[in-house]
């Protein structure tokens, strides 16, 4: 379980009475429960965002496509004080260039031709919350020039507006892009990089953090058979092996996906390698480490013996109780 989950359940609302149904989880209680730090990179990666929710500085997430940026910049949201206010988000690459100022910033009435009523942007709307810049590598020239000056006056105005509007909501800017390379190249400001870079964090890819992967394989398999109203299924030790041991390029998205087609693929009550793509299939492997290897082994020997922990313990040249520590720490629980 990830310390977030933990952090979750310990906070969460009170236990219900016996017979009541469970009240479905909060949009906070989601969020947190879906960010799973196993691996002692993503740990730290979790203790350092639970640090930065403290305070209402502003955040800069970077990291490889599909690492979860997003989910962790809602992580820090309702870790915060400001958890019960809004959170806002803007995908800066999707919203149409000339759209982008009076989505952020709202407009006055007669502003513009079609400007009909005032309308609040979106920088007013998250209050004391949180606003999240998606794909801020991605801005305009202009609209960089103008993210600055919010950022450093603390305020802003609507299209059409004289009158200033406190900025109250913490910025977290999110990126795919090497924005000191981007800086260097003159495609992005240099002063709104030093703005943005107040607080830091680097999501690293999925091949960096690969403690998180069985954890991953369990959380997104209880999702994907609830959505697709299967019944449980397990993974072989072998598709397992394989999980762990392919590279990623996708990061988390692409585990997610690649587990929802041996889902739906899958005839039995275990996915097995036949059940994953050619591309995991086909990857060079990698060498494994001490501990891959001891976790594969003691998966393979459960499998071996349906469970049974007396007789896979006598296996494995082990005390019961040894056995049932190493299958804690390694998630075979």
């Amino acid at each position: 379980m990830s310390q977030a989950e933990q952090q979750r359940k310990q906070a969460g609302p009170g236990g219900s009475s016996a017979g009541a149904a469970e009240a479905p989880a909060s949009p906070a209680e989601q969020i947190l429960s879906s960010w799973i730090a196993a691996d002692p990179v993503s740990l730290e990666l979790l203790e350092k965002a639970r640090r930065i929710a403290a305070t209402n500085s502003t955040v800069l997430i970077q990291g490889e496509s599909g690492v979860g940026k997003e989910l962790l910049a809602c992580v820090i949201h309702y870790l915060g004080a400001g958890r019960d206010e809004p959170l806002v988000k803007i995908d800066c690459a999707s919203l149409p260039r000339e759209l982008m100022e009076s989505e952020l910033f709202g407009y006055e009435r007669g502003a513009f031709t079609g400007a009909v009523q005032m309308k609040r942007g979106r920088l007013e709307l998250a209050g004391a919350g949180t606003v999240v810049l998606d794909e801020v590598a991605t801005l305009t020239p202009n609209m960089q020039a103008k993210l600055l000056r919010v950022l450093e006056e603390k305020r802003f105005e609507r299209l059409g507006a004289t009158r200033p509007i406190t900025l109250a909501a913490r910025i977290v800017a999110l990126t795919n892009a090497d924005l000191e390379q981007a800086v260097e190249k003159h495609t992005f400001r240099q002063d709104l990089f030093y703005r943005l870079n107040v607080l830091p964090l680097v999501v690293p890819p999925l091949r960096q953090r690969r403690g998180d992967i069985g954890p991953l394989v369990e959380h997104f398999l209880a999702h994907l058979t609830e959505l697709h109203c299967r019944p449980t299924l397990k993974v072989s030790s072998a598709a397992r092996t394989l999980l762990e041991s392919y590279e990623y390029p996708g990061n988390v998205r692409e585990l997610r996906n690649l587990l929802e087609r041996a889902l739906v693929q899958c005839q039995g009550a275990e996915i097995t390698p036949a059940d994953l793509p050619d591309r995991v299939l086909q990857s060079s492997p990698r060498s494994m480490t001490l501990e891959e290897l001891e976790r594969a082994y003691i998966a393979e020997v459960l499998d071996a013996t349906r469970g049974k922990k007396g007789r896979a313990a006598e296996i494995l040249g082990i005390s019961r109780k040894t056995l049932l520590e190493k299958r804690k720490r390694y998630g075979l629980d």
